[in-house]
């Protein structure tokens, strides 16, 4: 299912083959919470910008409009229109983002609902459920994303239950795979790395999950507080202790840099709602660096965001257009900015692949960061 094509150092070229299709990686997941791009961006959109695997949030779509709708629908991928891969994160990080909303206990955790504050409790066998009735590709170990900087005995006992949780995960899944009205009867189980910034915890439990012989690995808790050399450092020392023969996914991350960084360190999948949220802000990402399209020089200035850009925006449109848009708060202006930051990232990822297959990837990772840290053109 996954074979690596080529390697350049410790940056993998590889291909990933599911029931929904064969990606290329590394690759860059655009994230589509709700089952939607946040800035009007449909899943038609997502093919003409290169996006390879779409992700949706579980926690999400169990409140709103509810997992068993989307079942009785035909599954996430008929619902919301996309025939390519998508990935279903498990609810574990909202144990994380809803802290004073929630109680975590051995069986799983009691939410309060964002929505209507009704009580919600998740564990692995409700995560997976959930997961299962989505039907997406690849879903994601229910765990819990503790805090980079909590105290070790925290983590300690976090990790320890999440590596608990992930053997009741995998047995739940092949359950609900064998079932006669499952919809994706293959779908994939990644198991999910944690233990903040303590490396000897990170490295314990990488080998842990690892015996598991899942399909693929993801690393977690991380861009949650810790600084960038930090993350850097505990991906150095834990992705080698994960099975090289299956793609490893830095949940949750991140910027241009933090890719390149992160590749040059054997991470594959990526995901982040960085170009989306800065997007419906107007701030552009160039391989000069970030601009703030609301900014006054902006006004008159006809050039496409940036130039030789092939997305739908740059191909036709220009700053001072996109510019006034935004000033008068038309929604089109902020479509175009999420969609320009989505085509920038997933093409920086095409452009990575063909770094690595032609053995050049150090070199373009230099002269990358040093063009991104240029600041505004």
């Amino acid at each position: 299912m996954y074979k690596i094509l080529c390697k350049d150092g410790r940056a993998k070229r590889a291909e990933f083959q599911t029931v929904h299709g064969t990606v290329q990686t590394p690759l860059f997941m655009n994230v589509g919470t709700a089952a939607a791009i946040k800035g009007a961006v449909a899943t038609t959109d997502l093919k003409d910008i290169g996006c390879q695997i779409e992700l949706s949030n579980t926690y999400h779509l169990h409140v709103r409009p509810g997992d068993k709708i989307v079942k009785q629908m035909g599954g996430l991928h008929k619902f919301m229109y996309w025939d390519r891969p998508i990935l279903t994160d498990s609810g574990g990080f909202q144990v994380f983002s809803l802290a004073g909303l929630r109680k975590i206990k051995e069986e799983g955790v009691t939410f309060n609902s964002h929505v209507d504050g009704r009580k919600i409790f998740m564990g692995p066998e409700e995560s997976m459920q959930i997961q299962s009735n989505l039907a997406s590709t690849i879903a994601m170990a229910f765990d819990e994303c503790a805090p980079a900087l909590a105290d070790r005995q925290y983590v300690e006992n976090s990790v320890a239950r999440t590596a608990r949780w992930l053997v009741r995960c995998k047995n739940e899944m092949e359950r609900l795979n064998s079932l006669p009205d499952t919809i994706n009867k293959n779908q994939l189980l990644f198991g999910i790395n944690q233990g903040a910034i303590y490396e000897d915890i990170r490295i314990d439990h990488a080998k842990r999950i690892s015996e598991l012989d899942l399909p693929g690995y993801a690393i977690g808790g991380l861009a949650v507080g810790e600084t960038a050399e930090q993350m850097y450092h505990i991906l150095d020392v834990t992705v080698p202790y994960l099975p090289e023969d299956r793609p490893t996914y830095l949940m949750g991350v991140g910027t241009p840099a933090n890719i390149l960084e992160a590749v040059d360190r054997g991470v594959d999948f990526f995901d982040c709602v960085y170009p989306s949220r800065n997007g419906r802000h107007a701030h552009v990402y160039t391989k000069h660096g970030k601009m703030n399209l609301k900014n006054a020089r902006f006004e008159t200035d006809d050039r496409p965001i940036e130039e030789g850009c092939g997305c739908p925006a740059c191909q036709h449109y220009s700053r001072a257009y996109i510019r006034h848009l935004l000033k008068a708060n038309e929604m089109l202006g902020m479509r175009f900015c999420v969609l320009h930051n989505l085509y920038f990232y997933n093409n920086m990822m095409k452009d990575i692949r063909e770094a690595i297959e032609e053995g050049r990837y150090h070199s373009y990772k230099k002269s990358m960061l040093e063009s991104l840290a240029g600041g505004e053109e």
